[in-house]
């Protein structure tokens, strides 16, 4: 029985933990961290049961600091049907994943990052290894238990879950019966071949992808129980010859000179004879190989020459040794073409099977081969470490190896080698031109520079912008485990005034940012195109800087990755800039009507009668509203000359036309589509051809044009 050798429930406290807790929970079962661990090569792995590949569970996630935002990195693994957020409790976090192929894929884990705070607490990190596991049946109820020595006998046996039992291939040996797994289009096969007469028994020993639980949840296994079966083995029909050799390659010099091949005595042949080997017992059959006999040997035994004309396998039919068309004896073997690589194709780590050979710099890769006679090749891949895996095909159509490339490679080519030789097909290595978040962009406008994912939404400035330039954090790209290679950027900048009009536009293309000296891939990014130095804005504006742009302008910059440098969509920032004003200093001109003045140390008691429609000449100071762009608050202030009665046409002797020095504050409607306003005034001020004081009060009408 196979399991984990040092499987024991442990739980392993990391130095510095983020989280307190997590719990994953599925349609009917609860795993925790604090509960539900098993060590696992000396890592604590948390253990969950599936029961679909696709399993949905629900994630629960308790850190020692709520208060600190929590990030879970996304991975090609599982998809996060809902986003990480802080749960009503205040205390924990929640979210619902999706996983991916869980019996095929390893290393599954889930990785927590929280972010340094102004505090002092640095950055944190941690990784929570996953181990799924599931129940798993095995059954074989064979209808026929008869058995023919040196025949191949194939039986369908019945699983739950036949994707998670390990299926090699390859025989086993030295058994009274021996056998092997395969699996086909879903379909679990038991092969069997005889060795030996007699009631014998059959025992299978069959092996999980995944492990499964046992003794009480106690202990992790990947050994399911043994098959056992009776069956009567009798002999063939024909004596069975065996043979030194069960593979035999179909090349020119097997072809015309035959292999030396070490055959049963079979009683009755004769020495220096040639005898014909068919594909069936009847007279008329293809020409397989033809034997021809040399000596005997003392291990009753016979030396033969055997010349090969035609493929076969064992599984088709046995092979018939005859004389003058007659059968004598019944013997099997392979007999292979040359192994030959026809097609390569590669897949990635949670995509589909591509014809495309490139392949990542630290990515782990499955790579198929197909052709002939593969199943007896010995591959091997220039400089790269395949990953052993239990998923493996190996057929003699094709095969499949998980590679990993390494991190620091040098090469652009990858040669695959069978025994020693170039198979004629490579794996070419392409550096990672992943889009990154637009956090490694810095950009500043008369303050220090900040990362342009920080800004959303337009930012208020009440200041000069002298210059508004773009710095990039290339140290922030790649990471050790995390490579994205070149960054392709392209900067849209449209500049507006106050009324939305545009002012300019430019589009700058390919801006390439290369990772820096501290990337383990930095060697290989270097290029003339990579940018040095900053952007700055006026270096791109021609008809007006951003020094000269009036009171209320925007500068729209939007940074986004050129898409067509990438196979997935990329990232966009989009940064507004507007320049805002607290005050407004104008020459305003009204026409104050029906006002009330009251005059100081006049002879006239209380108010004058209404004025008639007066013309006033005012420097009028307005004031913005901090909290909403380019409106104005609805009243003003400020100096001028009023000229009383100035429209009055009458010649009554009881019309005063006047002239006054005012400070007035008035009030102007908020409507700013009426063409027409009637403002109120109240201020005070000085006659002049009277020498008094005053005060006045009214309505008055406005005109916008």
């Amino acid at each position: 029985m196979a399991c984990l050798p040092t499987l024991t429930r442990a739980q392993a406290p990391a130095p510095t933990p983020l989280l307190r807790d997590l719990v994953l929970r599925t349609d009917t079962l609860s795993f925790s961290l604090s509960h539900a661990t098993f060590l696992v090569k000396g890592e604590p792995h948390l253990y969950f049961t599936y029961r679909r590949d696709d399993e949905t569970v629900d994630l629960t996630v308790v850190p020692y600091q709520p208060q600190k935002p929590l990030h879970l990195v996304r991975s090609a693994d599982f998809q996060l049907l809902d986003s990480l957020t802080l749960a009503p409790d205040g205390k924990s976090f929640r979210a619902k994943l999706r996983f991916r192929d869980l019996t095929s894929t390893q290393f599954l884990r889930l990785t927590f990052t929280a972010p340094a705070d102004s505090a002092g607490q640095p950055a944190q990190a941690q990784i929570v290894n996953l181990l799924p596991v599931t129940r798993t049946t095995l059954d074989f109820r064979p209808n026929d238990t008869e058995l023919f020595v040196g025949e191949e006998k194939v039986y369908d046996l019945s699983s739950n879950n036949a994707k998670n039992v390990r299926t090699t291939g390859e025989w086993t040996r030295g058994q009274d019966i021996d056998y092997r797994l395969t699996q086909d289009k879903g379909q679990l096969r038991l092969h069997v071949l005889p060795n030996t007469l007699g009631s014998r028994l059959l025992t299978v020993r069959a092996q999980t992808e995944r492990p499964f639980l046992t003794d009480n949840n106690r202990r992790l296994t990947y050994a399911l129980p043994p098959l056992r079966q009776d069956f009567t083995v009798k002999a063939s029909r024909l004596r069975f010859l065996s043979v030194d050799k069960k593979e035999i390659t179909l090349t020119e010099a097997t072809r015309r000179q035959g292999v030396e091949l070490i055959l049963d005595n079979g009683r009755t042949f004769d020495l220096k004879h040639t005898y014909r080997i068919e594909d069936q017992e009847e007279a008329g059959g293809a020409l397989i190989a033809e034997l021809f006999t040399r000596q005997y040997l003392t291990n009753d035994r016979v030396l033969c020459w055997l010349r090969v004309f035609n493929t076969h396998r064992q599984t088709d039919s046995y092979l018939y040794i005859k004389e003058d068309e007659k059968a004598k004896y019944v013997t099997n073997f392979n007999i292979s073409p040359k192994t030959a690589v026809t097609a390569l194709s590669v897949r990635h780590r949670g995509g589909d099977w591509t014809n495309s050979n490139t392949v990542n710099p630290g990515e782990t890769v499955d790579v198929r081969l197909e052709g002939e006679s593969l199943q007896r090749a010995r591959f091997h891949f220039e400089d790269v470490q395949i990953v052993p895996s239990d998923s493996s095909i190996r057929s003699d159509a094709a095969v499949v190896y998980r590679v990993q490339v390494p991190l620091t490679i040098d090469k652009k080519r990858i040669t695959i080698f069978n025994a020693g030789q170039p198979t004629g097909f490579q794996l070419a290595i392409k550096e990672f031109q992943r889009p990154h978040p637009l956090d490694f962009v810095g950009v500043t406008f008369g303050e220090a520079p900040r990362p342009i994912t920080r800004f959303n939404g337009p930012i208020l400035y009440d200041r000069t912008v002298s210059d508004v330039v773009f710095s990039f954090n290339s140290a922030a790209i790649d990471a050790d485990q995390q490579l994205y290679g070149k960054q392709y950027l392209t900067f849209d900048i449209r500049t507006q005034n106050s009324k939305g009009e545009l002012i300019e536009m430019r589009t700058v293309d390919n801006v390439v940012v290369c990772p820096d000296g501290s990337s383990v891939r930095a060697a290989f990014y270097q290029d003339k195109q990579c940018q040095v130095g900053n952007i700055s804005l006026n270096s791109l504006l021609s008809y007006r800087k951003t020094y000269a742009l009036d009171d209320w302008s925007t500068m729209i910059i939007t940074v986004k990755h050129t898409q067509s440098q990438y196979q997935e969509p990329g990232f966009s920032q989009k940064l507004e800039l507007v320049l805002q004003r607290r005050v407004k200093f104008d020459i305003d001109i009204s026409f104050p009507a029906g006002l009330l003045t009251k005059q100081i140390n006049s002879d006239v008691k209380g108010y004058n009668s209404f004025n008639g429609i007066s013309l006033a000449t005012l420097a009028q100071f307005s004031f913005y509203n901090p909290n909403k762009i380019n409106k104005l608050r609805p009243y003003k202030v400020g100096a001028g000359f009023v000229a009383f009665n100035a429209f009055n046409l009458s010649n009554s002797s009881g019309v005063e036309r006047e002239l006054g020095l005012v400070v007035l504050g008035s009030v102007y409607p908020t409507r700013s589509d009426a063409k027409f306003t009637f403002p109120l005034y109240l201020g005070g001020g000085y006659l002049l051809n009277k020498g008094k004081l005053f005060f006045m009060l009214g309505p008055g009408i406005g005109v916008r044009l």
